[in-house]
């Protein structure tokens, strides 16, 4: 008598036959969570140490430029730079997050464990976006309430804006940061990025001034720095005054978003970097 089949081995897919049709939620939910428990188990250090260099930031520039006397934009000078700086702390720390994972897999030879599961190249990216994300908000969520103890007043007033220009400028900066931990192959090139590209976008970029007070060829080069954009926004979210168009702003932050998005995508899918 010949032997039957194993029903749970007939059951199994053909090798090479996708198991998951669509998004694998499951694999994409434990992915963020990874990469969300990893910041947060030092969370002293990612979250709230950030957030106390910050507010030394606002001490420090309010007492050194002028103190409680001076205005810009029409509202106290304190006022002015908080905004800037709880989304420059938040921009900072999403690419810190973003660049480390891929990179750290690279160096350390646990590439795999990004590479291997049943993950597509979307979810594999968007589970790194998110997770630099949710890094960025805690930090800004940490230092809006350390600014709001220190008497600053960081009252949101057009949460839209904030929103926006928060979670997108986080996400455009988390990309950057992926984009820079396929291309890195050792830490020092992550803190090359760190040092010579963001944190000058990001003090060049009306964080501690009003672009109106520049020089028309200054005011001019500030049009082209996409941080600009994303702090001015986000001040608007609680000052309703921006040094920019807010609209055209907000549109060209998306669409830059889209186009890095994309290209951090075909990278991935290539192996760029990653599988040789």
């Amino acid at each position: 008598m010949a032997d039957r089949p194993d029903p749970m081995i007939s059951n199994l897919p053909a090798p090479g036959v996708a198991v998951f049709r669509g998004v694998n939620w499951g694999g994409l939910k434990t992915l963020y969570v990874k990469e969300v428990r990893r910041f947060f188990k030092v969370q002293l250090q990612t979250v709230w140490a950030p957030a106390i260099t910050t507010l030394l930031f606002l001490v420090i520039f309010t007492v050194a430029l002028g103190g409680d006397g001076r205005s810009v934009m029409g509202v106290p000078f304190a006022e002015f730079i908080a905004p800037g700086l709880i989304v420059m702390g938040m921009l900072q720390n999403a690419f810190a997050n973003a660049s480390f994972s891929l990179l750290v897999g690279k160096i350390q030879g646990t590439i795999v464990d990004y590479l291997m599961p049943p993950l597509s190249t979307g979810e594999l990216l968007a589970g790194l976006t998110g997770g630099a994300v949710t890094r960025a908000l805690c930090v800004g969520g940490a230092v809006w309430l350390a600014m709001a103890l220190w008497g600053v007043d960081v009252t949101p007033r057009h949460p839209l804006a904030l929103l926006w220009f928060g979670v997108v400028g986080s996400a455009f900066v988390a990309l950057l940061g992926v984009l820079t931990s396929i291309w890195a192959e050792k830490f020092d090139h992550a803190a090359a990025v760190t040092n010579f590209v963001i944190a000058p976008l990001a003090l060049l970029s009306g964080t501690f001034y009003s672009v109106e007070s520049l020089s028309p060829t200054f005011r001019a080069i500030s049009q082209f720095n996409p941080f600009f954009y994303i702090i001015s926004g986000f001040r608007f979210g609680f000052l309703r005054t921006a040094d920019s168009d807010v609209m055209f702003g907000g549109a060209l932050l998306g669409v830059l978003t889209v186009a890095l998005a994309g290209f951090c995508y075909w990278l991935l899918r290539r192996g760029w970097k990653l599988k040789n």
